[in-house]
């Protein structure tokens, strides 16, 4: 794609292959660091939500424990802190959903690689199975149905770890 649409304004020229390498490779920059930073939110964030009363609670106190708990690197800080979270204190609809954001990337990569798998980003089967089994499924089964239905399987979250250069990834011969 880039190839196509990323040309220089005067010339039209494509992008020169060497840099277009070294743009490809800047998307997965800093990638480990921003998922713990991400995840350690959202295991805090749980955390919060399993306390029985937080009625004199010494947030500092307890984000410090929670930290520590799950191993937290001192060089790495909590994405959103702790007074961050009044949204998802807010009401029931969304108590301890901090993690739902990374969830939904993964469901993104995972659905994304379906296209992948089909040999074509554009591919027409794997997009009438996706508008047919979740973006027009409403509310008619379990999202973990309608998911199952579209890919088969439920997702993994190794196509976010590729994504983000975590895990080894296939050549992607589109993504130029």
């Amino acid at each position: 794609m880039l190839r196509r649409f990323a040309l220089h304004y005067r010339t039209g020229e494509p992008l020169p292959a060497a840099l277009l390498q070294r743009v490809l490779a800047a998307r997965t920059f800093n990638q480990g660091f921003a998922t713990v930073e991400y995840t350690s939110s959202a295991l805090v964030d749980m955390d919060l939500h399993q306390l029985g009363s937080a009625e004199d609670l010494d947030v500092g106190a307890f984000e410090k424990a929670a930290l520590a708990r799950i191993g937290m690197p001192p060089e790495i800080v909590m994405r959103h802190r702790t007074p961050h979270f009044s949204h998802i204190f807010s009401g029931d609809g969304y108590s301890a959903d901090y993690y739902s954001y990374l969830w939904s990337e993964v469901l993104d990569a995972d659905a994304f690689d379906a296209f992948r798998e089909a040999g074509d980003i554009f591919d027409r089967d794997t997009a009438r199975r996706l508008h047919d089994f979740i973006y027009a499924a409403g509310n008619r089964r379990p999202p973990d149905d309608a998911y199952r239905a579209f890919r088969g399987r439920m997702p993994s979250i190794q196509a976010l770890l590729k994504k983000r250069g975590l895990a080894e990834a296939p050549t992607d011969a589109r993504a130029g």
